[in-house]
């Protein structure tokens, strides 16, 4: 009989590593109004392998999440108080100036149409904007991050 090539044969573990272990506070009442411990140690001396919270307090603090942070926020400030602006001129145009709003461009399209069908044009265009910058300047740093998190946090609260 073929043994089957799955998951495990090749040492890829199924569990879910960030559902192992339950926050404090949320455990099971031991009696005592104490939530009760589990020992996941596996051995009789004290564990001294890092908490996951402290792991997720080192990675916030670390210069490469700072930098995705730094990444993502020079393009989206700019680009959503842009694209604010821009909507509320639409509005305040359309209300404060309705004569300019209903002058013609071409046949029976106004000024007012030809500024929201631009407000579906730059939104298109500020999506496909925000993919591109996150794909060429903030995936791969965020992967790199990502991975190592996960090495940080593989044998933690084990």
């Amino acid at each position: 009989m073929e043994k089957e090539a799955g998951p495990e044969a090749a040492g890829v573990r199924l569990d879910d590593p960030w559902d192992d272990v339950p926050a404090p506070g949320r455990g099971d009442q031991d009696g005592a109004g104490s939530a009760a411990t589990l020992d996941v140690s596996g051995g009789d001396g004290p564990d001294l392998r890092p908490v996951p919270s402290e792991i997720y307090l080192e990675v916030h603090r670390s210069e490469a999440f700072r930098e995705v942070r730094r990444r993502y926020r020079r393009f989206v400030v700019p680009a959503a108080l842009a694209f604010l602006l821009w909507y509320l001129g639409y509005v305040v145009a359309a209300t404060t100036a309705p004569a300019l709003m209903a002058r013609p461009v071409a046949g029976a399209v106004n000024v007012a149409m030809v500024a929201g069908l631009g407000q579906f044009l730059t939104t298109f265009l500020l999506t496909w904007a925000y993919a591109r910058h996150a794909r060429l300047r903030r995936d791969r740093a965020a992967l790199d991050l990502r991975w190592d998190t996960q090495e940080m946090t593989r044998g933690a609260g084990r």
